[in-house]
């Protein structure tokens, strides 16, 4: 099943947000997900299980690092197959 997620994370205790936010959205590129950052968050699109899984990878390898905050929205019906943009 294809799902779509709208993620944002927030770095703590830094005044150097961008590096944290880069090796994020880093860790879900070229992971067979359709990854659009944007200004305040970044939608991932792709397999239910593949998506879940990759996010979490993302979320520990930055967390090794930073302190951070990661908030998600997941919908199974976002978007719709065949829906125009």
């Amino acid at each position: 099943m294809r799902i779509q997620a709208e993620v944002s994370l927030y770095p703590l205790r830094t005044d150097e947000m961008g590096a944290a936010i880069e090796s994020f959205i880093g860790g879900l590129e070229n992971q067979d997900l359709e990854v659009e950052p944007g200004p305040m968050s970044t939608r991932i699109t792709g397999e239910c299980r593949n998506l879940f899984a990759k996010l979490g990878e993302s979320f520990a390898t930055v967390a090794d690092q930073w302190q951070v905050v990661l908030t998600a929205k997941v919908s199974n019906a976002c978007p719709l197959e065949g829906a125009a943009e």
